[in-house]
């Protein structure tokens, strides 16, 4: 039997950033995953994902400055850039941008009101028909943050163990788990397991003291797009309308536009790497009438999971010597290193309450 301090089950970006927190804490550290490294299956994969400080709540606000230091204490240890803050430009129906632009102001964080032709004439590759509110957020290089993590973590004498599907044996006051074969005992140990997280629990009577909330997974489709100029520069967007949209620029794939939260539910037994080609049709559409700066026809569709709750706030508590952190609804990439942090503080016993907003705790679902 091995043993170790702490089981990370779930190498995703929130596993990958629990690992980093807690090596660096020089904890004995296994995180393990079922799949191959840089897995196209869950939600951390692509080359890029958007981060924003634009929520109508301000604690998400509040949430992505505090995430911010980390981000850059990141960047320092990986040697290498991980975010391009080059500006995000919200767009679309005026009463879904008040509360953004009302929540920056809170927490502030500066901003300023542009007119679309004003926003056109910074970027000529998208077209706007009301006020747009710009901010200086952007973009994180996602599948480079998660492999640094991963890298970092090792480096600071992280165990990384892939394709090795766990299972969770028995809970006391440690944890017993199968890991591909092997078992090992660990005195804590943190599920960041995505849309598997629920299926993980319920399958171990020992586990079933931890009672989740309702779990919603969509399939969610992006789609890149050549840019008709290669030498254009292009920010991020959010296109508040009936439908959803956004962008950011992935380099070399393309301009990268997709739906949020429209995706159809789905379930972990379903195939999870075809694409909708409706889907694809339906964002198509969208750019040939509001994307003008990349040729219309589409390089290439994607999916990503969304496991999302009720509320669409993240699960992050601890039930005895098991710390839950997931599912992210959707949004949590840019709060990784933060959430690696609270999590690093949960299984050095620190009081959930004095780590975790009350919204993230299980008993907030109930």
């Amino acid at each position: 039997m091995r043993k170790v301090d702490v089981l990370v089950i779930g190498a995703g970006v929130m596993g990958a950033a629990t690992a980093w927190q807690l090596a660096r804490r020089g904890h004995d550290v296994l995180i393990a995953d079922q799949f191959a490294r840089g897995h196209q299956h869950g939600s951390s994969h692509g080359g890029v994902r958007i981060i924003r400080w634009t929520y109508p709540d301000p604690y998400y606000t509040a949430l992505t400055t505090e995430a911010m230091p980390w981000w850059r204490e990141l960047e320092a240890e990986a040697g290498e850039p991980l975010l391009d803050l080059n500006g995000v430009y919200d767009h679309g129906q005026p009463a879904l941008l008040t509360p953004l632009a009302d929540a920056l102001q809170a927490c502030a964080v500066p901003y300023e009101w542009l007119s679309p032709e004003a926003a056109h004439e910074r970027v000529p590759g998208l077209r706007f028909d009301t006020q747009v509110l710009y901010h200086g957020g952007g973009r994180i290089f996602a599948e480079r943050a998660v492999d640094a993590l991963i890298r970092l973590a090792i480096e600071r004498g992280a165990d990384a163990r892939f394709d090795h599907p766990v299972r969770i044996v028995s809970v006391g006051d440690h944890v017993e788990a199968d890991v591909g074969g092997e078992t090992v005992r660990a005195r804590r140990v943190v599920v960041t397991a995505g849309a598997w997280v629920a299926n993980l629990l319920a399958a171990s009577a020992a586990t079933g003291g931890i009672a989740l909330p309702p779990l919603r997974i969509t399939a969610e489709h992006l789609a890149h797009y050549q840019p008709v100029d290669e030498h254009a520069v292009w920010p991020s967007f959010m296109h508040h309308t009936e439908l959803f949209r956004y962008g950011l620029f992935t380099p070399g794939e393309g301009l990268k536009v997709g739906g949020h939260h429209e995706g159809v539910v789905t379930s972990i037994d379903q195939p999870r790497d075809e694409v909708d080609l409706s889907r694809i049709d339906e964002i198509r559409r969208y750019v040939s009438q509001w994307v003008p700066g990349v040729e219309p026809e589409p390089r290439f569709g994607a999916t990503c999971l969304y496991t999302t709750t009720p509320s669409e706030d993240f699960v992050i508590d601890r039930v005895g010597p098991v710390v839950v952190a997931s599912p992210c609804s959707g949004h949590g990439f840019k709060f990784a290193p933060l959430i690696g942090d609270m999590l690093a503080r949960l299984i050095l016993d620190t009081p959930v309450d004095v780590v975790v907003a009350p919204r993230h705790r299980l008993s907030a679902f109930n």
